[in-house]
């Protein structure tokens, strides 16, 4: 249903800020660029590279997550997807149609729910599925029509007539997904969904998701949620910095993770001679130094935390806190990436 291959996406740098010319101050002089004679204008920033050749294939039917931190390229991927955001280079394909040549076409084929909630603020909710349905030339009586159908159906039919401002936030992204399937598309991106509701929302909104899964439809949705991606998704595309480090099943990517138990210690004191010391205690596979925590990867579980407590004084530095992991989706992560989701 979805394929990307080479996708690559480079913002230009900002320009740079011009250093003024004119003469200035008593003395009648140009002040003086403060990096000398190379700083006659702020130095260029490097270009952002947003994708980095980017492969995924989607499959018909499926749940498909992408799952990292922000920053990881996920919005620019669906962005590129939906026909918003050009790609440098690569291409992709939704439904057989190229996004670059065939925008309109594809347009038509999916609903995109965004990251926060965009309805016209000025219209009741059944008001802007209607103008919603208008732009994909459907009448206004079968758009009315549809339109009950999916309040009833997403439980917000008693908002039908109501300002958007009155919904609660999980009202408001289920009145999205309304808007997202009014022209009844075949494929739906959502972008971070879950964003900002509370739990008891967030898990309701799980429901929704899963019931549209059921009813076969092929879903495509961000996420920096671990449990989120591993409780929807059939699969899941793990990226980091524009670049796809995995993608399998949860369980396939969770069996990837190392086998090792992830002890996360906050250490004050000399981090490298800490590492170098944790490194010879018995069972441990691998420590690395991550900002002020070390990171070691337990073959005996929370058996070695007394020897690697102990290690760490022996370096002349001091554990302030500590935390265990079994081998997980974030454990796979940190392996892949050397920092953790959030």
């Amino acid at each position: 249903m979805i394929e990307t291959r080479a996708l690559t996406k480079v913002y230009a740098a900002p320009a740079p800020r011009k250093t003024p010319t004119g003469p200035t101050g008593p003395t009648g002089r140009a002040p003086t660029a403060p990096n000398g004679p190379a700083g006659r204008g702020a130095r260029a920033s490097a270009s952002i590279v947003a994708l980095d050749g980017l492969d995924l294939e989607v499959r018909e039917g499926e749940m498909f997550g992408l799952l990292g931190p922000n920053g990881a390229g996920k919005t620019t991927t669906i962005g590129i997807l939906t026909t918003r955001v050009r790609a440098t280079s690569g291409e992709a394909c939704v439904a057989g149609r190229n996004v670059s040549t065939h925008d309109t076409a594809v347009r038509r084929l999916i609903g995109v729910v965004p990251q926060r909630p965009n309805p016209d603020r000025s219209l009741n909710v059944i008001e802007n599925l209607v103008f919603h349905g208008a732009y994909f030339g459907i009448g206004t009586a079968e758009s009315a029509r549809r339109a009950i159908a999916l309040l009833e159906k997403f439980e917000i039919a008693e908002k039908a007539t109501a300002k958007v401002d009155d919904l609660s936030g999980g009202q408001q992204q289920r009145l999205m997904i309304a808007r997202a399937l009014l022209h009844e598309p075949e494929v739906i991106f959502l972008d971070e969904p879950t964003v900002g509701l509370d739990p008891q929302a967030r898990h309701a909104l799980w429901d929704v998701l899963r019931a549209l899964h059921r009813e076969g439809r092929t879903i495509v949705m961000t996420t920096h949620y671990m449990q989120e991606a591993d409780a929807l998704c059939d699969r899941i595309a793990i990226v980091d910095r524009g670049k796809l480090l995995a993608c399998d099943t949860p369980a396939a990517l969770t069996a990837r993770a190392p086998g090792a138990t992830l002890v996360d210690l906050t250490v004050e004191g000399d981090l490298a001679a800490a590492a170098a010391r944790c490194r010879l205690v018995d069972g441990i596979s691998a420590v690395d130094v991550v900002g002020s925590d070390l990171r070691a990867q337990s073959l005996r579980g929370g058996e070695a935390l007394p020897a690697l407590i102990r290690a760490v004084e022996d370096a002349g530095s001091r554990v302030q806190n500590i935390n265990l992991a079994k081998p997980s989706l974030e454990t796979l992560f940190i392996s892949l990436t050397g920092r953790k989701l959030d």
